[in-house]
Parts: C-alpha cells; structure tokens; sequence
C-alpha cells in the first residue's frame, strides 16, 4: 500500500450505528429547532446489540447530561451549499453553513445536549437512557453518546452570534376544549412546549392557514395569528 493510499484510509472512516432513539416525533415537523428548549419532551435511547454490556455505562449516572452524536438521516443528500437560510432570521438570509446548525452539511451530523433522566435495564434490550429535551425524531441514528462536563463544556462569556438577534419569538398557546381533554395529562406540557417554539416554516406566516403536526400519536391543528397560536383540532391515531 502506498503513502497515499494509507493516508486516504486513515482520513476516511466507516461508522454504524450505536443506538436508536424513540421520541414522540414520527416527522420532522414540529420538532424543537433546538435540543433543550422543551425539557418536558422525553426520548428512550435503545442500544443496538454490540453496544448492550452493562459494563459501557459504568459511572455513567453521575452526569446530568449528555451529549448526542446523530444523523440527520432525513436529510442526507449527495451535495451541499455553502450557505443556508437560518430560520430564526426568517428563512430569507444566508449565513455560511459552518456558522448555523443546519441538517444540510457535508456530513449529515448532529450534535445535542439532553438530560439523563436514568439508566435502566431491560432483560431483552439491555441498558437504556431515558432523557429529557431531544430534539430528534423518532428512531434517528445515535453514533456516539458523551458526558457533558461543565468544567470543559460550559462557557457563560460566550457569544452567540446571530441567534441573539431575535430572541423573542415564543407564542402563546391556546388549547381550548374538547381538544385539551384529548391530550394524555403526562403529554400536555411538552406539547405546550413543541408549540410555543413556533413549529412553523420560518417563510410561512399566513394567519388563516391552518397547519398539521403528529406528535405523540396526535394528529395536531393549529393556526398562529400574531404571537397567539390557538389549537383547532386534535385527532387521536
């Protein structure tokens, strides 16, 4: 083998799957743009059958978060732009790809921080992580899990770029009955969550178009008007 050739391979490197996670999205729509920005939402995080030894999470259950390395396994295409259009400035200004944390990037990568909820063991599926604020859809690619260390991690002078300009985009959630009554009591607040983020496309603001998201088996309707987004309907299954 050549230099070249050993070079080349070592540059290059084949990646599978550790784990999947089970969210309450089964779309990518209406999933928070961001991984904690809704706490209440809860993932299960199943390891596949090479990575099932007990021994792998030893000590894993003195840190209170975790950092999720993914696929955006929706959006994996052969080309990529160099800019995107962040939706937080309204889908209508291009930042360099490298700046943003958009799925459309040369490796189709994610990166979140969770918090562990708890370890558990399954007879069948060995360990699993229950965790809290995900921002990923239901059975998404898991290829590595990390500890969050806030001595490292943590930096409370940082600067956050463009995503300081408009912080003020939360709505005000309005479930009026029957369709409250619809909702499992366990579920209401991390769909108040999911809502109030504003699952819209960033270039729609139609006040009388009503839009459609599944979460958590609910078929949820929903039309926004201002900063109030009033729900119109929910179907179950």
């Amino acid at each position: 083998m050549s230099k070249n050739e050993n070079t080349e391979n070592m540059e290059r490197m084949e990646i599978h799957p550790i784990a999947h996670i089970h969210t309450d999205f089964p779309a990518k729509f209406g999933i928070p743009r961001q991984s904690g920005l809704v706490e209440e939402l809860e993932g299960l995080i199943v390891m596949e059958p090479a990575c099932r030894s007990p021994e792998a999470f030893r000590g894993i259950e003195g840190f209170s978060h975790l950092w999720l390395i993914w696929q955006f396994s929706e959006n994996v295409r052969e080309g990529w732009s160099p800019t995107v259009r962040p939706p937080r400035l309204g889908g209508n200004v291009r930042m360099g790809v490298f700046a943003t944390r958009s799925p459309f990037r040369p490796n189709s990568l994610g990166l979140s921080c969770v918090k562990l909820l708890g370890l558990e063991q399954d007879d069948k599926l060995g360990p699993l992580l229950r965790v809290a604020g995900a921002d990923l859809m239901d059975g998404t690619p898991i290829f590595d899990i990390k500890p969050y260390t806030p001595l490292a991690d943590c930096r409370p002078e940082a600067r956050g770029g463009f995503t300081e300009i408009n912080t003020d985009y939360l709505l005000n959630v309005e479930i009026p009955e029957p369709w409250l009554s619809r909702i499992p009591e366990e579920k209401r607040e991390a769909l108040r969550g999911v809502l109030a983020q504003d699952p819209r496309p960033s270039y729609q603001r139609d006040s009388s178009r009503i839009y459609g998201m599944t979460f958590a088996g609910l078929e949820v309707r929903f039309r926004v008007e201002g900063k109030c987004l009033t729900v119109c309907e929910i179907q179950i299954g």
